[in-house]
């Protein structure tokens, strides 16, 4: 079955490529091809979208809804082989614009089966690539009392990480966890003060499928990645919907378009800084509008740089 997805802040972030109707654009992020879409509309017959996901299931979707379109070029790929899979088609260092949607989408999200939702019963998965990989029930039930205590508290700033990883590791004494629902409810059982609209297991969820995924160094990865593929002009848009994320974004546009702050007592720098990217625009959030429609989208920040 091939679940529905709304894309957050798709216009904003199309409008933010600054799009060259001949140009080449990166949908790194692909899904179910929503801002792929958007990109293609502007672009002319000269124009190419390279879109890169590991899901077989966005693989698919790509397969029966863009394969008859020439523009487009899907890599059944992580993003972490963005430049070697450029190399590959002939466009490195030829790229006018990076996207990169991040987190898990609505599909996966809204699939019992994928592992990723604390409101559907199913297999403790919560592999973006269900090709490969540990899956989050094998490492809950090998992982160290102090390995689980980090992720919970550094992936999902969840307070209560000593107390979920205690119960954690007395339930799997007896029993495996298997279920998303075995998960949630031993979650639930352990936290002692309840969030108003927020589920007790949110930020254990979020802090293992992070972990999983390898997420966050993923993500420092590809901004690189992005960066070396630009042509000058090129932009990076990213949206992101965890504080952690949005931080390394903020952290590399910054690191790459402002020399680091010194201390008065420290000599200055070798040479003069050369800035790689400069800031385009503030932080973008989405509106009150859109997060009725899509309340996933509330969370939601997008960044934008262009190469210089």
């Amino acid at each position: 079955m091939l679940h529905q997805h709304t894309s957050v802040l798709l216009k904003e972030s199309v409008s933010s490529l600054n799009i060259k109707r001949n140009g080449i654009y990166v949908d790194a992020t692909f899904g179910r091809g929503g801002h792929t879409r958007s990109i293609l509309e502007k672009l002319d017959l000269s124009g190419k979208v390279i879109a890169f996901d590991c899901d077989n299931e966005a693989k698919d979707f790509a397969k029966g809804h863009f394969a008859q379109d020439k523009r487009f070029f899907f890599i059944s790929e992580p993003f972490l082989f963005l430049n070697q899979s450029l190399e590959k088609i002939g466009v490195s260092k030829k790229v006018n614009g990076v996207l990169l949607d991040l987190g898990v989408s609505s599909p996966q999200l809204d699939n019992p089966e994928r592992g990723f939702s604390f409101l559907e019963d199913g297999p403790l998965d919560m592999r973006m690539n269900t090709n490969g990989g540990v899956t989050a029930a094998q490492w809950l039930s090998d992982a160290s009392p102090d390995d689980i205590k980090m992720v919970l508290k550094d992936y999902g700033e969840e307070r209560y990480f000593s107390q979920i990883s205690n119960a954690i590791i007395k339930f799997r004494q007896t029993e495996s966890i298997k279920t998303t629902k075995q998960l949630s409810d031993l979650v639930c059982r352990v936290i002692p003060k309840k969030e108003r609209n927020k589920h007790p297991a949110t930020r254990t969820f979020l802090a293992i499928r992070i972990h999983i995924n390898n997420e966050l160094d993923a993500l420092t990865n590809v901004l690189e990645q992005s960066l070396s593929c630009l042509i000058k002009g090129g932009r990076i848009v990213v949206i992101s919907f965890h504080s952690l994320e949005d931080r390394i974004v903020k952290r590399f546009f910054r690191q790459h378009s402002k020399p680091e702050p010194r201390s008065k007592n420290l000599p200055p720098p070798l040479k003069d800084f050369v800035p790689k990217l400069v800031q385009v625009g503030s932080l973008t959030r989405p509106t009150e509008e859109e997060c009725i429609s899509n309340p996933r989208a509330r969370s939601a920040k997008m960044r934008v740089a262009e190469k210089i």
